[in-house]
Order: C-alpha cells, then structure tokens, then sequence
C-alpha cells in the first residue's frame, strides 16, 4: 500500500483549533453539571444509598447501547496509535463513535451524583477523542490528519477540564507509546489545549485553587529522601493498579451482565461509606485533596480509603477518571510522610499528588509540568524526580492496558510495540 503524503505541521492547525473549542465546550458543561451534582449529593446523603439502583440503570443502558465504547480511554489510545507512523498495520480502526461524548458525559456525572469515587480526565480525553474523530471524518481520510486531531482532543479535553494546557499538550503526546513522546502533531496539540483552556474559562468556569509551594534547596539528603518516597508512590500505585484489573477481571467472571456488577459495586461503595463514618473519599475528593496540603491531623488511612473506593467503583464499571482521585490517593500519602521526609507539608503532598498518577498512567513528564502549572515552579526538581523514579519502579504496568510500549523499563527491547493487554 503507498504511503499517504507526509502532512504540513500547519495543515491540521485550523482544524485543531476547532477541535479545542468543541473540547472546552464540552469540558464547560461537564464541569458545571459536575458541580451541581457534588453540591447536591453533598446536601443529600441519603442519595448514596441509591447508588447500586443507579449502578444498574447506567449499567443497562451501556449494555444496550455502549458495548462498543466501554474501552474508554482504551479505544483513544488504540486510535492514536493506529494511526500514527509507527503502526504495525495499514488499516485504520474504526472511528470512535461520536456517541462516546454525551454518553461517558452523562454516565460520569451520575456516577458522582450519587456517591461513587471516579475522576474526570477519563471523560474529558474520551469526549475529546470522539469530538476529535467527528471533526476528522468531515475531511478527506488521511491517517496523519486523523492522528493530529485525536491528540489535539485529547489535549484539548485533558487541559481544559484541569486549566492545565502545556500538561495537556504533553500527556496527549506522552501517554500512547511508553517512554516514547510523539511529536508528529506537537503544533495541532499545542494549539487546542490552549483553545480549549481558554473556551473553558470564557464560559465562567473557574479550577480549584492549590496553594504555591515555596523553594526548599535539594540536598544529597533530601534527595535520597525522596527516591524513598519515590518507592513507597510505585507500591501504592501498583496496588491501585493490581486492585483496580484485578476487581474488573474477578467482577466480570462472577457476574456476566454489567448491570449486575455495577450494582454490586454501587453495594461495595455503600457498605463501605457506612464502614468509614465519612463521605470524604467519595466523588472527586477535591476538599480533601486541598486540605492534605496543610492539615498534619489528616486520617493516615485516607489515602487507602480513596485508593480502594476508587478501584470499587470504576473496577464494577461506573463511568470517570483516575487522576483527581489519585491526586487525592498521592497528596494524602505525601501529607502522612511529610514529617518523615522533614519537609513542609504543602511541597510533600504536591509531589505525592502528581507522582501517584505519573506512575499510575507512564507519564512523568506531563504530570511533572502540571505538577508546576498547579502548584509552581518551585516543586519542579522534587516533582521531577519523584515522578520519574516512580514510574521506573512501577515496571510494565498501567491503568491503561491498550498504552503500548517498545522497551521494557529495565532496558529490554521489543520486537515491536505491544500493547500492555498483550505482554
């Protein structure tokens, strides 16, 4: 088969920048119905009790209408690889349908409204990945212009709903072949996570605020420190990630039908709730996140509430993302160790914050700019590390299975790109 003509940097621009307003939109109207559904439950706790009805009614629907879009992250990731230089196979993958978008939306909403503990970067690259398609499938076929608007909507949807565009633009880059940033699209990229950023906050949508963390030198000491901590991130994250493949797999052996098992976890998530005494691990956890920057009295098991909470509810099913709830997983764990390590409290949680989900998703350049775009430049060296050590340790594993890698992180190289499903 001839090989498609190689695409202008600039072709894809107008194009991007389209793709990242539709990603602001989006992110916009998930943001606000996100809050008013925290705000409500917040009110009403006797909600949560409702949520394995919930678990079972947005389990039918994607039974009947969603089988071809549970991947989720999965399916972008398998598109973007597909459709870059690098694939193994001439033929392109099916579009992502564009269904996706309202669906994951709606879905992840009412996970949250009535109590399960999920994020919102899962929703915002899946929206995007399928806004991007629709864009590319009005144009004439071309795998390059394809792959440029789905990492344009990826980082158009990851930038926006955090206001972090540069970390959007990189994890886009950064999270579909492990080790192995791909800057073929970089200015389409670029552009619409900063559109998208942008779409976003001119519809009134205001991100939470963390406080700036101040400069602390790093010395020879503190730099053994944290590869230390560096190592306890990589054994709370493997346990995330062995939990959350673990509870999938064990979930769907015992219990075929999804609606079934997300009414199971909906049981879990409550049983759980009422076992705790406290609804502080369920939904997005941002209160709780803000707090392990300055509270030394935060419960030391906190982190392990939110960890295993989070793997019940998206392990059954239920629809959002990993990051804000291993944000929340991370700063908890660097509040607990703060003293140990000897350092303040604010630069100790902003760390573990980005380093939980660096290692989590093999992406430890993206989460150490955001890391510096939420928290400051002063974190840089000590994110940078953290997060770099923890995804060496944290070995061939992911929160995505469909994320492909070429060499093994002891230095092994493979044949070709595998899918970590597939090793």
């Amino acid at each position: 088969m001839a090989a498609s003509p190689r695409l202008s940097p600039l072709t894809a621009l107008p194009l991007a920048a389209v793709v990242g307003a539709l990603c602001g939109a989006a992110s916009a109207l998930f943001l606000a119905l996100l809050d008013r559904a925290t705000a409500f439950r917040e009110g009403h706790e006797g909600i949560i009790y409702t949520l394995p009805v919930a678990g079972l009614a947005i389990g039918a629907i994607y039974e009947r209408y969603g089988t071809s879009i549970l991947p989720g992250n999965n399916l972008v990731i398998d598109a973007l690889f597909a459709t870059s230089r690098e694939r193994g196979s001439a033929e392109q993958p099916a579009p992502i349908p564009l269904r996706l978008a309202p669906m994951v939306l709606v879905a992840t909403v009412l996970t949250h409204l009535f109590g399960g503990s999920a994020g919102r970067e899962g929703t915002a690259v899946q929206m995007g990945g399928a806004l991007a398609d629709a864009v590319a499938s009005r144009v004439p076929k071309q795998a390059q212009l394809r792959h440029a608007l789905l990492s344009a909507g990826v980082a158009g949807g990851f930038g926006s709903v955090f206001g972090t565009p540069l970390a959007g633009a990189i994890f886009a880059m950064e999270f579909v072949v492990i080790g192995r940033p791909n800057y073929a699209a970089v200015a389409a990229t670029l552009l619409a996570a900063y559109v998208g950023d942008f779409t976003t906050r001119a519809l009134g949508i205001t991100h939470s605020s963390y406080p700036q963390v101040a400069t602390v030198p790093i010395t020879p000491i503190l730099l053994g420190k944290w590869v230390l901590f560096a190592g306890l991130v990589a054994l709370t994250t493997v346990a995330f990630i062995e939990l959350l493949h673990l509870i999938k797999k064990q979930a769907a052996r015992l219990l075929p039908r999804l609606p079934l098992r997300m009414a199971a976890g909906g049981v879990a998530i409550v049983v759980l709730w009422k076992l705790t005494g406290t609804s502080e691990f369920l939904g997005l956890g941002v209160p709780t996140i803000l707090r392990a920057f300055h509270d030394p009295n935060l419960a030391s098991y906190t982190f392990i509430a939110k960890l295993v909470a989070t793997a019940v509810t998206l392990g059954a099913g239920f629809q959002g993302g990993e990051v804000t709830p291993l944000f929340y997983v991370g700063a908890a764990l660097g509040n607990l160790c703060a003293p140990l390590l000897g350092v303040p409290t604010e630069l100790a949680a902003g760390v573990g914050l980005a380093a939980v989900f660096a290692a989590a998703s093999n992406s430890p350049i993206a989460l150490t700019v955001m890391a510096v775009e939420l928290l400051g430049g002063s974190i840089l060296p000590h994110a940078f590390v953290v997060c770099v050590v923890a995804f060496l340790l944290t070995g061939s594993r992911s929160i995505y299975p469909a994320q492909r890698i070429s060499r093994l992180k002891n230095g092994a190289r493979l044949a070709r790109a595998t899918a970590l499903r597939d090793l």
